[in-house]
């Protein structure tokens, strides 16, 4: 498997250090819950009075579940939050977000870089200050574990990779075409996780991945789907990077009127859920758990700022999504109430069930 993402990669042009990065850190990688504070350790924390900052890339429902399990940690182990920036997926943006955080003297930085190149400075400037550093997703060259930055959270990419390969097979009972709308921009997670789709993939006799489109902008996967049918009108499902890119590929369906193609992909969004329930296009989904990711970043700063050994690397666990379990899976990644338009048309998609399978037996 390693050596395939490396290949990988490779095709992709993107960069070898980052790719042996991950390939290292995902055989020593910790599980989310082997990583906890004594109760001696928490009361160490709480006498220390820290401080905490977060420095975010963006801004979306999953960045604000894990801001939250990082603000309900901190809130819990007696740290205050001093500030929470976001850079609008600007990197310049986000090296101004660190040049200021860095004059609030933070005890302890969540953060997931944009451009780790650009912003290393900046970092620098912080761990170096005796601020400690709890990354994101995205490793920076160079950074040494223990005296740069505390720890690495991430998801388990080879994992997702694999479940959406099975629920691929699952929605075509294991026999069929394929095609996948990859990431083909120079992004770690989402590099790795497709790398692992098409090598898990493989491993099914009778279903071929039959045509591969890369796309750099979310926006351009509606036109890269219109493409796809016209030159392969055969294929049954399409794998997609992540679930706001499967917007553009949902709509491309429903325009086509290929109500028969099944999408998969990564991430949980109201619009695509929304289509899931109704039994749309949209087959099912590969959720990591975002709050769960921010109340372990917010750990292990606390155990690193009061000189706890921290983990290197930890990983977060994930799970498949369907129909069947939407609620729960929400509630599962993000700990908050699903959103009110989404309970409507679950009940409503319960309801309809309910009377066809009524329908059923009366005949």
């Amino acid at each position: 498997m390693y050596k395939y993402c490396l290949q990988y990669c490779t095709k992709l042009r993107l960069r070898t250090w980052a790719c042996l990065f991950f390939v290292m850190l995902a055989q020593y990688a910790h599980s989310n819950t082997s990583y906890v504070l004594s109760t001696k350790q928490e009361a160490d924390v709480k006498t220390a009075k820290l401080t905490a900052a977060m420095a975010w890339h963006g801004s979306s429902p999953w960045v604000n579940a894990v801001t939250l399990g990082a603000q309900q940690e901190f809130e819990r182990l007696g740290i205050e939050v001093l500030a929470v920036t976001e850079a609008h997926y600007d990197p310049a943006k986000q090296i101004t977000d660190l040049e200021t955080l860095a004059v609030l003297e933070p005890d302890i930085l969540l953060s997931l870089s944009i451009d780790s190149f650009s912003s290393k400075p900046s970092y620098l400037r912080l761990s170096r200050s005796g601020t400690q550093l709890v990354l994101l997703s995205n490793p920076i060259a160079g950074f040494m574990h223990g005296e740069d930055y505390a720890g690495l959270v991430g998801d388990n990419v080879e994992g997702m990779g694999q479940a959406a390969a099975k629920l691929v097979a699952e929605a075509i009972s294991n026999h069929g075409r394929v095609g996948m709308i990859y990431h083909e921009a120079d992004y770690y997670i989402t590099n790795q996780r497709d790398a692992a789709f098409v090598h898990a993939l493989a491993q099914y006799d009778d279903i071929e991945l039959s045509v591969q489109k890369g796309f750099v902008r979310k926006n351009q996967t509606a036109q890269l789907t219109s493409a796809m049918l016209i030159q392969n009108p055969n294929i049954s499902a399409i794998y997609v990077s992540w679930d706001a890119a499967a917007e553009g590929v949902i709509e491309a369906l429903r325009i086509a009127n290929r109500k028969d193609i099944k999408v998969i992909t990564h991430d949980l969004g109201t619009n695509n859920l929304i289509d899931m329930a109704l039994h749309g296009n949209m087959y099912g989904t590969v959720s990591d758990r975002p709050f769960e990711i921010g109340t372990l970043m917010a750990r292990i700063g606390a155990g690193a700022a009061t000189g706890v050994t921290t983990p290197l690397y930890t990983q977060v666990s994930y799970h498949a999504v369907t129909a069947n379990n939407i609620a729960a899976s929400w509630q599962l990644a993000f700990q908050t109430p699903l959103p009110q338009i989404l309970q409507t048309v679950l009940k409503q998609s319960q309801a309809d069930t309910l009377t066809q399978d009524r329908g059923s037996d009366a005949q």
